[in-house]
């Protein structure tokens, strides 16, 4: 049985490795998925399809942001999971975990943080929590994200600047067991290096202007 609350909604970039099993986890879990394939070179959009997720395809790469954008014509329930499309250990009780406060009315956003899942991606978590793209909140305000399909790398910390302006009552929660692919393992370690710095400059532009 499908559970009509929530969506999980996710971008996803040449991750045909691991989209099956994100999607796999979150059917699992009950609710509809939508994964947005940002302008894929490789066969995520077919993966994520075989897996049970609704696929919107764009021709060419918009970023995270415009690939939300694009994602939420889609969605009709009232509150949204977000989540990356190269999550390791994904189990249905981390989206229940995102989901629940949310729902209970005790946060209108939850962030997800590693824990015990991979230690490099633990602990860049952790240091930068304002970074996770795992996250629960309602429907409408995603919609509401000024600059939303416009944002790329720096969509998190758009979400993040939002919520601290609108006095949003953001709870961070533990994701135990769970683990994200580095980008040198996906891209090779001078190709995910360089695509590293290239986020990070870009995060960093966002900082500057925004005191984030």
């Amino acid at each position: 049985m499908v559970d009509q609350t929530a969506t999980v909604l996710i971008p996803a970039l040449n991750e045909e490795s691991t989209i099956g099993k994100v999607v796999s986890a979150a059917r699992r879990a009950g609710f509809p998925v939508v994964v947005v394939d940002d302008g894929s070179s490789d066969d995520t959009a077919t993966v994520a399809a075989a897996a049970g997720a609704s696929v919107v395809r764009l021709e060419r790469n918009l970023g995270k942001g415009g690939a939300y954008a694009a994602g939420l014509k889609l969605v009709t329930t009232p509150y949204l999971i977000l989540l990356d499309a190269d999550l390791v250990g994904l189990k249905p009780e981390h989206l229940q975990t995102l989901l629940e406060p949310v729902v209970a009315g005790e946060a209108d956003m939850t962030v997800g943080v590693f824990q015990g899942g991979r230690l490099l991606s633990d602990v860049g978590n952790r240091l930068t929590p304002q970074l996770s793209g795992q996250r629960a909140l309602r429907t409408e305000l995603l919609r509401a994200l000024p600059g939303l399909e416009s944002a790329r790398y720096d969509v998190e910390l758009k979400l993040t600047r939002w919520a601290r302006q609108e006095n949003w009552r953001v709870k961070y929660v533990p994701l135990k067991g769970l683990g994200q692919r580095l980008k040198e393992e996906k891209r090779g370690l001078i190709a995910g290096m360089a695509h590293r710095l290239k986020m990070y400059l870009q995060i960093l532009r966002y900082m500057f202007r925004s005191k984030v």
